[in-house]
């Protein structure tokens, strides 16, 4: 009698170990799930505001869930709407869709082999920075979570976001707050009902997969494109006096715009960079063309910084044309403001994202990273938290990952199960500090 208890106990307490934690089998029953719509959506990229069919996919699949399916948010969004059983907090999960104009070259069987229009002009398309990742754990989180709604203490909003790397279809220099975050806020995707909180994820090669790497603050770099047009008058180039050079001018431009790093803005907030990427004037090397022309772009990890670049910036412009007798076009066009962990909100879901895969897989990052997100946008308007999820396999050498961006980056299948348990653990734990996170945020934001 006495052996049979004893065998029975490890087995009740096994048990009950099972029901109290019910998110890692659900998640794992959802796994392959996710993994097949990753490799799928991967094999059938789409790019920035041409999701169709990756928004089709998307609303066939909530709506199996039973998730309610709200589309005509910028062009090719999806919001999913999850009632809880019980009351408390709207809550917002985000991922991105879109793909990018790159030739893929890595060996996996599901690799792209997609093309499609890009600014007018025939490429490859790929998944090159994970957005296919982000949306099947966006997709399996959902599935767990309407799978167990009666432990959802509030409203989950799932927002599938096109267009976070621009638009394949328009200038996305003149007409960028048309597309992207900044669109599905103007179309009302996050207005009925309107969330107090959103959380937002990207895998990363150079991390191994099971590892989430945060920080407070500032997460990502802010982004501002840059157009300089530098207009002289064509003349021999052996008699430069007779005309005005807009080539020597622009030499003096891309010099004097570091200075705005390194004499004018004020470091001790965080830091600065400004490139110029492409310059291009003149068509042979005996004529001093009438026109020169570049394109770069601005970033930083502070607003202050961001705000005095983009004050100064043209007036220095101008005044080295005025120097050399040139006319300047100086054209600024924002693409996203820094985007920024709310503090409280990060420390007290620090305890979540280490109940995911465990302390010694949480990391700190001593820095935010230099890349900019538009996810930032929705940071704006209520407390956010932005992580980052490791997408490199384990026996691989990170260092030797390419990165993401790149034809033969790759997303290891693990990955997807820590990003949908993040998704499912942020919803469960939030409720619990949610009064505090406010309370902190109206505070922050007061008049």
């Amino acid at each position: 009698m006495y052996k049979q208890i004893s065998l029975c106990l490890p087995l009740l307490f096994c048990s009950q170990l099972s029901l109290a934690d019910w998110i890692d089998d659900s998640v794992h029953a959802a796994e392959a799930h996710t993994i097949k719509l990753r490799q799928h959506i991967h094999q059938h990229p789409e790019l920035g505001n041409m999701e169709f069919k990756t928004s089709e996919l998307i609303q066939k699949e909530l709506k199996s869930y039973g998730i309610e399916v709200r589309k005509g948010y910028a062009k090719t969004g999806v919001i999913g709407v999850l009632k809880g059983a019980k009351p408390g907090p709207v809550m917002a999960l985000r991922a991105d869709m879109d793909a990018l104009p790159i030739k893929e070259t890595a060996t996996v069987p599901f690799a792209s082999k997609q093309k499609a229009i890009y600014q007018g002009k025939e490429s490859y398309v790929m998944h090159a920075c994970g957005h296919d990742a982000h949306t099947a754990m966006l997709l399996g989180a959902a599935k767990v979570l309407a799978a167990n709604k009666d432990k959802i203490a509030g409203t989950v909003v799932f927002v599938f976001q096109p267009a976070e790397e621009g638009g394949a279809d328009i200038d996305n220099f003149t007409h960028g707050d048309q597309i992207g975050s900044r669109k599905m806020i103007a179309d009302g995707a996050l207005k009925n009902p309107k969330p107090e909180v959103i959380f937002g994820m990207h895998v990363m090669a150079g991390m191994p997969n099971g590892n989430i790497f945060y920080k407070d603050g500032a997460i990502l770099n802010s982004a501002d494109h840059l157009r300089i047009q530098v207009n002289g008058s064509q003349v021999h180039g052996s008699m430069p006096w007779a005309g005005k050079d807009p080539i020597y001018a622009s030499a003096q431009m891309v010099t004097n715009l570091q200075s705005l790093i390194s004499r004018k803005a004020d470091l001790t907030k965080g830091m600065g960079v400004v490139s110029i990427g492409s310059i291009q004037g003149g068509t042979t090397g005996n004529v001093i063309p009438d026109q020169v022309n570049m394109v770069g772009t601005i970033r930083s990890n502070s607003e202050d910084v961001r705000q005095g670049i983009l004050k100064d910036l043209p007036k220095m412009l101008e005044h080295n044309a005025a120097a050399n007798d040139v006319k300047v076009k100086v054209e600024i066009a924002p693409y996203a403001p820094v985007t920024t962990n709310d503090k409280t909100l990060t420390e007290l879901m620090r305890p979540t994202l280490a109940s995911v895969h465990g302390e010694d897989k949480l990391h700190v990052l001593d820095n935010n990273a230099s890349a900019s997100e538009d996810f930032a946008y929705y940071g704006q308007l209520m407390p956010s938290l932005f992580v980052f999820v490791g997408a490199t396999p384990a026996d691989q050498d990170p260092a030797k990952a390419a990165p993401n961006h790149n034809p033969n980056f790759i997303v290891d299948d693990a990955t997807l199960k820590t990003g949908v348990e993040s998704h499912v653990r942020f919803i469960l734990d939030y409720p619990k500090v949610a009064e505090q996170v406010q309370a902190n945020w109206k505070q922050k934001n007061k008049g």
